[in-house]
Formats: C-alpha cells, sequence, structure tokens
C-alpha cells in the first residue's frame, strides 16, 4: 500500500517514481552494471541525490527480480572495524529468508562470533535480532557474514553509502580486508557510494589501493534545469497549483540546481495556502530561512580566519571560481597574496565548506550559507 503523502517535495528517503526526478541515465548505468557483474563507485556532493537514486535502483530490482535481495546502509557514524561489521549484520543478517525456527538454528549455528540472539515483538510476532560481538572478532565475524551471503544462493545487491569512512578506521588493512572478502562473490554486488571526492578517489583510482580500478565509476551532478522544471511543475499541477516556468528557473538558479535545496524550497512553497506562485513568495521564503540559519552562519564565520572568510565571501559572491588565485579575482575582491589563498583553501576544503566540482570550479556547499553571505556583503536586511 502506498503511503499517503502530503507535500509531494520530499527531502529525505524516498517513496517510489512518481516523486523521484529522473536520473534516467545513471540508473541505468548502475542497473546495468550491476547485473552484468560490476561493482559500482558512486561520487557525489552531499545533498546531490545519491541515497535517493540508490534506492531508486532497489526499487526497480524489487519490481523486475523479486528473488533478488537489496541492502542499504550508512557508515558514517561508525568508527571502527567493530561498528562496520556490527552494522552490517544487523543490515543482512536474517533478511535472506522468512523467519522459522529452523533458520533461527541454522544462523545461530552459522554466526559464532556474533552469538544472535532472537526476540519477538509481543503484537505482530515479528523477530528481532540481537548480535553481540568482541572487536577481536571482528575480522572472523567479517567473513561470516560474506560466507552466509555467499552461500545464500540469492542474488544480492548491497549499497555502502559514505564508504570513505572506512579510511578513518583506526585498524590496519581494512580496505585489503574488505577487498578480500567480497571479491570472490559472485552472487553479491556492490555500490560503493561517498561524498568526498578526493578520497573516494583515491580508494578506486590509485595504484596500489586494495580497490584499484575494481568497479565502474559513476559521478552524480545538478539534474538538468528544463527536466527538474517539468516534475517540480507537474507536482505542482496534480494539485491544480500553479507553479510558472519562471518561478522554477529563479529558484533552480539561486541555488544552482543542487537538489536537496531546490526540494526544500519547492517542499515550502508547496505549503503555503495558495493555488499560484510568484518570485516574491520565493525571496521571501527564503529570507526567512537565511534569518533562521543565521545563528549557525555566523558561527561558521567564527570557526575560521579572517583569510578564509573573505575567501568565503569572495567565492559566494561569484557563486563558482576557477581560479581563486587568478590575479583579476584577487583584486576584485580585495584578497591577499597567492599563497595565502592556497592556504585558505586548502583548509576550506578540508572543512569540507567549499567543495570542487567535475568542471573543475570551486563553490560553498551550502548553498544557503552561500546566499547569507552574499546578504551580508550587500547589507540586506
Amino acid at each position: 500500500m502506498e503511503n499517503k503523502i502530503n507535500n509531494p517535495f520530499l527531502i529525505s528517503g524516498y517513496q517510489g517514481p512518481k516523486y523521484f526526478c529522473d536520473r534516467e541515465p545513471e540508473a541505468g548505468r548502475i542497473i546495468s552494471a550491476l547485473t552484468n557483474d560490476r561493482n559500482i563507485t558512486l561520487i557525489s556532493p552531499r545533498r546531490i541525490g545519491k541515497t535517493g537514486l540508490i534506492h531508486h535502483v532497489f526499487h526497480h530490482f524489487g519490481k523486475t527480480d523479486k528473488n533478488s535481495r537489496c541492502f542499504y546502509m550508512d557508515i558514517f557514524s561508525t568508527q571502527n572495524l567493530n561498528d562496520f561489521v556490527l552494522l552490517l549484520g544487523k543490515t543482512v543478517l536474517g533478511k535472506l529468508d522468512n523467519y522459522s525456527a529452523s533458520l533461527a538454528k541454522k544462523l545461530s549455528a552459522f554466526f559464532i562470533s556474533f552469538r544472535p540472539a532472537f526476540t519477538f515483538d509481543p503484537v505482530s510476532g515479528a523477530p528481532t535480532v540481537t548480535l553481540g560481538i568482541q572487536p577481536e572478532q571482528s575480522e572472523a565475524g567479517l567473513r561470516e557474514i560474506f560466507d552466509y551471503l555467499g552461500e545464500s544462493g540469492k542474488r544480492c545487491y548491497i549499497a555502502i553509502d559514505e564508504f570513505q569512512q572506512i579510511t578513518e578506521y583506526p585498524e590496519k588493512g581494512v580496505e585489503a580486508l574488505l577487498r578480500s572478502c567480497l571479491q570472490f562473490l559472485p552472487n553479491v554486488k556492490f555500490i560503493f557510494a561517498g561524498s568526498k571526492k578526493h578520497l573516494m578517489d583515491a580508494m578506486f583510482s590509485a595504484a596500489g589501493r586494495p580497490f584499484y580500478q575494481s568497479t565502474q565509476k559513476i559521478a552524480l551532478g545538478e539534474i538538468p534545469l528544463e527536466t527538474y522544471r517539468a516534475f517540480a511543475t507537474g507536482l505542482f499541477a496534480r494539485k491544480k497549483k500553479k507553479l510558472g516556468a519562471a518561478v522554477f528557473d529563479h529558484i533552480y538558479n539561486l541555488l544552482h540546481g543542487h537538489t536537496w535545496y531546490v526540494q526544500f524550497v519547492c517542499n515550502q512553497l508547496f505549503a503555503l495556502p495558495k493555488t499560484e506562485y510568484e518570485i516574491a513568495d520565493v525571496d521571501t521564503l527564503i529570507g526567512e530561512v537565511l534569518d533562521g540559519e543565521s545563528a549557525t552562519y555566523k558561527t561558521y564565520c567564527e570557526i575560521v580566519t579572517k583569510g578564509q572568510l573573505r575567501l568565503l565571501r569572495a567565492i559566494a559572491a561569484e557563486t563558482k571560481v576557477a581560479e581563486p588565485q587568478e590575479s583579476a579575482f584577487v583584486k576584485k575582491h580585495k584578497l591577499t597574496a597567492p599563497s595565502s589563498i592556497h592556504t585558505a583553501l586548502k583548509s576550506l576544503l578540508e572543512k569540507m565548506l567549499i567543495l570542487k566540482n567535475e568542471d573543475g570550479f570551486y563553490y560553498i556547499q551550502d548553498r544557503f550559507f552561500s546566499l547569507w553571505l552574499n546578504k551580508q556583503r550587500l547589507g540586506i536586511k
């Protein structure tokens, strides 16, 4: 049964193709790769839509291959290998077959390292698996999970989001361990998704790293304006609301087509008790958002140096910059020496306050923060 959606502009979660915009070329490439036994590396900035795309692909497999199993796990909050193994275990354990007493017995015998315990919901009777594993058993537990998947006989697709997090684990050799575990699983295919491009590129493109050239790489950018416009105006029209092309284009251009921010503004706009919208409505809503986030953005400004803040303001003024150390840009925005700009740029990239896109342009990741900086620069209240 389809969930009732009050506002069609989702800013989290996935509710089916009706509320998912485009990504047809990327989805097609991922589906083709996985069904033809190629793993995928999916790289995109945060909030551009990679998680929604993964669930969209998994929705396809759920419709076209009832015997396949799809698993999604976000490892951003994991701190070490033990956390990873526990999360992976909770994600897949017991999910390949319908629960039965014989399955529980089989799992208990198979997963020696985890000591799985089964409890039951008193109302629904649905089983819940509780896992326990000591850090020194993490590697053995990881191999048990992959053996379980390999022996299941089912086609499995596993998406590991924020995969670059494994480079932060204190244990040595995690990349090599994972590579050795998964490379001999013909029935299990992986999507390794990440938002830190430099780390993901290093993991999958640097010779000598365990995952070197082991996947097909897909980079996710903005949804094209015309496609996004048709999607958004269509959703408004379904509820007998009119969003003119000029109004949507204003939203898209202000936020540079960044999916989450466009969705957020459209969500707020749709919620207004109106049936037709103007550019002034958009500007009012965004102004309210910037006012609400002002304290947070002031904190951002306090945690960077004066030189970094000047560079942030300069990039915000231009929206995107190819050569921050170029003399005309430096002179126009009264910046300091190129060496100082280089240092500031490196620090802001590490803090992920700015990003560099596939075309080589630097921009501020938080689109609202960029607008707020410009508002402050121009003295707009």
